[in-house]
């Protein structure tokens, strides 16, 4: 009698379960308008809102959901500092819960689907010879899908624990800059205005700090992008 491979069966349970909830979500619920109405629970509801909003977070990830709706919504709803300080920590853990699924659960779904990208090929070889510098320079490029990024980063041979400091590292310039717009953005849509309206002053402040973010991801992500370029060419 042949042995049941128990690995197989919760492989194809968990695939099974990502399918069936990426069609129910895409077919029967507005997701972008659900996110927004959980933020504004999130608002008024202290720490369990926090701790919701961090559990989201790490759904998103593992559920190839944009995380940028949430981002900017922490702005609107935590502020600049907190909310950073939140989505950090959130998606952080949501890339490393993705890592975990793609090394030991989905290995063989993860490794289809980037078997013929010519550039998670060079990564890989990449990261074997530079390790956690090469996570960083992929997590400060937007040329690679952060959701699937997460889940390929399984198949390498980076360690866990570089992998984990490498992305919360590579991933806060992108993170506090979508922040700072969402806490704008969300003073003008009067989502968590509370107190008097801000005076001319304060609105020029806003706007100064929010082109400089800009201008600072921008630079960083344009220097990463020719290091990353740089190293996968001479491999």
């Amino acid at each position: 009698m042949k042995k049941v491979n128990v690995k197989s069966i919760i492989k194809i349970i968990f695939l099974v379960i990502v399918v069936v909830c990426i069609f129910i979500s895409i077919k029967y619920f507005n997701v972008q308008s659900e996110l927004r109405k959980i933020l504004l629970w999130i608002q008024n509801s202290g720490w369990i809102g926090i701790a919701v909003y961090i559990g989201i977070y790490i759904i998103a990830c593992i559920f190839f959901i944009p995380g940028s709706l949430l981002t900017l919504g922490a702005g609107a709803v935590f502020g600049v500092v907190q909310g950073s300080i939140f989505t950090s920590i959130a998606s952080t853990l949501g890339a490393t819960v993705s890592f975990l699924v793609g090394r030991y659960l989905a290995r063989d779904w993860i490794n289809k689907k980037i078997q013929n990208n010519k550039k998670f090929s060079k990564v890989d070889e990449a990261v074997g010879k530079e390790g956690w510098k090469i996570v960083i320079l992929t997590r400060l490029s937007p040329i690679f899908p952060f959701n699937l990024l997460n889940y390929a980063y399984g198949l390498t041979k980076v360690a866990l624990k570089n992998y984990f400091f490498a992305s919360w590292i590579g991933m806060m310039p992108g993170t506090i800059m979508y922040v700072y717009i969402g806490s704008i953005a969300g003073n003008i849509a009067t989502i968590g205005s509370q107190g008097r309206n801000k005076t001319t002053a304060e609105w020029i402040l806003y706007s100064v700090g929010l082109l400089a973010t800009i201008v600072v991801t921008l630079y960083i992500t344009k220097i990463s992008k020719n290091a990353l370029s740089k190293k996968i060419n001479n491999i």
